[in-house]
């Protein structure tokens, strides 16, 4: 495949610029379109004569798969693929990779950072300063994290980073996911059900996809199983949790709080009924952030862009032929 020039575009991202990705595919694709595609209709009327389509949040359904006769490979710039329709994707014989492993610390980090805002009560002791209130009362009660309890929903890279920060703080480890193998799992880590590990837990921390089987998993029924005292933390898919549910617990005093890096619809209005609650903290869907973090993805989706497109086998692919 040397010496073959390939047509390779980025349908939508909000990088600042696609310098690495140019760097990387320069032998094989010496111009690459840059777009910024949102529906169906601009993905299958700009992006037809692509071989290789990189995507942050540009819709991949059938429809448009069907209307893209040269795609050979969609590189997705982060782990979730939600947006595209895998088994469709396989049916045209189109590789879909993502990048699962350029985020991993710093999104166990956020989360971490999360749980310890809700935990030690951070902004809010903060807030109360800020009202003319120094006194340390107003966040009773705070629990030292060794005799606290974590839920893990979820145990892939992301949920394992984040189980080893949490034991490192003293505390004890439960964990949903019905798809690991419990021998590839340290010691410190108990496998329970999910009502199980929501019963038990002081916080709950999510990290699994989104699926047709985890969207609005923890739904009304399952955060009713929580305990009052307990927080929920969310740095996965805005559509696991049901938002309308966490409101309506929060505003019953059900749960002691929550921390939520996704919504549902982002970016999410300043009418959002979970942004009245002060015990609600949420930030821009970021977690995945850093410099290096940022870095590593646009190189990494480039990268497995060019391995397809040069007849090599990917190491990211998510689907199946």
């Amino acid at each position: 495949m040397r010496g073959v020039k390939r047509v390779v575009i980025v349908a939508d991202c909000d990088h600042p610029s696609i310098d690495i990705e140019k760097g990387v595919l320069k032998d094989i694709c010496p111009e690459i379109r840059w777009l910024a595609c949102r529906t169906e209709d601009e993905v299958i009327a700009q992006c037809q004569d692509g071989e290789g389509i990189l995507i942050q949040y540009a819709p991949m359904t059938r429809r448009v798969l069907e209307q893209l006769p040269r795609c050979k490979v969609i590189a997705r710039y982060g782990v979730g693929v939600d947006t595209v329709d895998l088994l469709a994707a396989s049916d045209l014989g189109i590789v879909v990779s993502n990048v699962p492993d350029y985020g991993t610390n710093e999104v166990s980090d956020h989360a971490l950072a999360m749980m310890l805002c809700l935990t030690r009560k951070v902004p809010m002791a903060n807030a109360q300063i800020k009202r003319g209130q120094w006194d340390f009362r107003l966040m009773h009660p705070v629990h030292r994290h060794q005799v606290q309890t974590i839920g893990i929903v979820g145990v892939g890279r992301i949920g394992q980073a984040m189980a080893h920060k949490t034991h490192a703080l003293g505390m004890k480890v439960v964990a949903y996911d019905p798809y690991v193998n419990p021998d590839s799992l340290p010691d410190y880590i108990t496998l329970a059900t999910l009502e199980d590990l929501l019963r038990q837990s002081d916080v709950v921390s999510v990290h699994c996809p989104l699926t047709d089987v985890t969207r609005n998993m923890l739904d009304e029924s399952m955060l009713r199983l929580m305990k009052p005292s307990a927080y929920l933390v969310n740095t996965a898919r805005g559509c696991i949790v049901d938002e309308v549910a966490l409101d309506k617990l929060l505003t019953e005093k059900k749960l002691a709080g929550a921390a939520m890096d996704v919504l549902a619809v982002e970016p999410g209005p300043m009418s959002h009924p979970l942004f009245k609650h002060e015990n609600f903290y949420c930030t821009p869907h970021m977690a995945w952030h850093s410099e290096e973090s940022a870095q590593e993805l646009k190189r990494k989706a480039a990268e497995e862009t060019r391995r397809v497109l040069r007849g090599e086998a990917p190491l990211y692919q998510v689907n199946k032929f």
